[in-house]
């Protein structure tokens, strides 16, 4: 054994693993400068295009939500705090702070080395990064939405600062708390955040606290992130090293997804394993159920994405609802346009039919089943859950508001059919969506530069964008029946422009050819 080699053996665990970090940051696949460069000139653009515009339009007109006096901000405090502590918990299940290069986990693991050695220091940096970015969240979502920005040096402002600093330390802490605890503990912590917010609301809104509530909230955050900061940093000498091997080893790939174009495909990665409820797919003599039957079953079998799906399709029905049926304009777009995406993701876990249709019009067909016996077995449940959780949200949401103002009855049930109709079509689009086409990455030369960047991400987001870009159309036309027409026309684009993408029309005219 040579002098070098005893040395390294009897450093330090710092040193080791600053040297081992040390020599794969020397690796040659790394990225370059230009590489840096070019992500830069990317996001300066994306941010020029759509970011400036929409902040412009913002605080040009009047603010979303009036915030008057401290004691008014206590329950948006509460309400905002406890969404970000929900949201790092289930960030954390899958992509949490402790995820490593699948490659230098590896040689972690394979030493002597605790796992505090090597997890803890990159643990703090990553809460540090994400505490700082939710504080900028926080601050831009207050600075855009409300009016507690509009004056610097008061009360309001102050506190307001104070709540964001305070959330954006509870958050990173239940971001690691998420990956390092069970899930009984996660399931606690988020009941206790509901009841910590139900009762801080009202608290801090009562005049003993002589409009110090808020002060209080940002207490109560502190002290939170301090005891959840500790246990949870104790929780990372004995996390499940092989499960973390598994979630590094996906967020790899899910990355290489991402940085080549294909989100979607990243997200599928995601995408929980049905289990369960196997036998229940078949009747007792034997036959398979019924289309819709089937349907069900499938999404019993990832609970999750059903209890998700059974969430945000009522809750965007009723959204979408209260916004075709409001009279002040752009209050109701805003509500329009919350409906409409809380309908978009809530219809795509209604189950994994979609991503069965769309594996089965890729592939040409085994046994020759006519070809209508696909769509009908793999579209006939989340259609008929989509339209039956939204629609009977929007008509439960229309005999409460009975009259509507300005006798708008009619028009908004054809609104709202309208929008699920599109929703349905954006979501069609969606899940269609292959390998990106090579011709989008063909420059667009343009006065402000190579613009092929957007034509890209306008695809990664296609259907969101038409469901966007769709709702907006139809509020500035004049009447009902006209945005009716418009959500059909596009809904029969989506439809056409995503059975292109599987090939699925080429393919289905040559066999209905040679079948002549």
């Amino acid at each position: 054994m040579t002098t070098d080699s005893i040395t390294a053996v009897e450093a330090p665990p710092r040193e080791r693993v600053q040297a081992v970090r040390r020599r794969y940051a020397r690796r040659g696949d790394r990225a370059t400068v230009r590489d840096w460069a070019y992500t830069a000139y990317l996001t300066v653009i994306l941010g020029f295009v759509y970011v400036v515009p929409v902040v412009y339009l913002v605080r040009t007109s009047r603010p979303l939500l009036s915030l008057p006096s401290p004691e008014t901000a206590v329950p948006v405090a509460c309400l905002t705090a406890a969404a970000a502590v929900w949201g790092a918990q289930l960030t954390g299940r899958f992509w949490g702070p402790l995820v490593l290069k699948p490659f230098l986990l590896h040689v972690f693991m394979t030493t002597d080395l605790s796992p505090t050695h090597y997890l803890d220091t990159i643990a703090r940096r990553r809460l540090a990064y994400a505490g700082a970015g939710t504080l900028l969240g926080l601050c831009t979502a207050a600075f855009l939405a409300t009016d507690v920005f509009d004056h610097p040096g008061s009360a309001l402002f102050a506190q307001g600062l104070a709540v964001a600093a305070g959330t954006g330390a509870l958050a990173p802490v239940a971001w690691l708390w998420g990956q390092v605890r069970t899930v009984r503990e996660n399931a606690l912590l988020a009941g206790a955040v509901a009841a910590a917010g139900a009762v801080l609301a009202p608290l801090g809104r009562s005049a003993l606290l002589g409009g110090g509530g808020l002060w209080l909230v940002v207490a109560v955050l502190v002290a939170a992130a301090a005891v959840l900061g500790r246990t949870a940093f104790r929780s990372v000498r004995t996390v499940d090293l092989a499960r973390l091997a598994r979630e590094s080893a996906r967020a790899a790939e899910a990355q290489t997804f991402a940085w080549t174009g294909t989100l979607h495909h990243a997200l599928d990665l995601y995408r929980p394993e049905p289990h369960g409820l196997t036998s229940a797919l078949r009747r007792p003599d034997g036959r398979l159920r019924g289309h819709l039957a089937q349907g069900a079953v499938r999404a019993l079998r990832t609970r999750g994405r059903a209890l998700a799906a059974t969430a945000f399709l009522p809750a965007g029905g009723v959204l979408l609802t209260l916004g075709v049926a409001e009279p002040d304009a752009r209050t109701a777009t805003l509500s329009w346009l919350a409906g409409a995406v809380c309908v978009y993701w809530g219809s795509g876990w209604t189950g994994e039919t979609w991503r069965g249709l769309r594996d089965e019009l890729t592939f040409a067909p085994l046994y020759g089943e006519w070809w209508g016996g696909v769509f009908a077995r793999t579209l006939a449940w989340p259609v008929v859950a989509v339209t039956v959780m939204a629609g009977a949200a929007c008509g439960v949401t229309l005999l409460a508001r009975w009259p509507v103002p300005d006798g708008r009855a009619a028009d908004a049930a054809l609104l709202a059919a309208g929008t699920v109709v599109l929703v349905l079509g954006a979501r069609f689009l969606r899940e269609m969506k292959m390998n990106l086409p090579i011709e989008l990455l063909l420059p667009v030369i343009t006065p402000l530069g190579d613009l092929s960047g957007l034509r890209v991400f306008v695809w990664q987001f296609d259907g969101l964008v038409v469901v966007l870009a769709g709702v907006l159309v139809m509020n500035e036309l004049p009447s009902a029946s006209g945005a009716v027409l418009t959500a059909s026309a596009l809904t029969a684009w989506c439809l056409w422009a995503g059975l292109r993408r599987t090939g699925w029309a080429r393919r289905g005219l040559l066999t209905r050819l040679r079948r002549i």
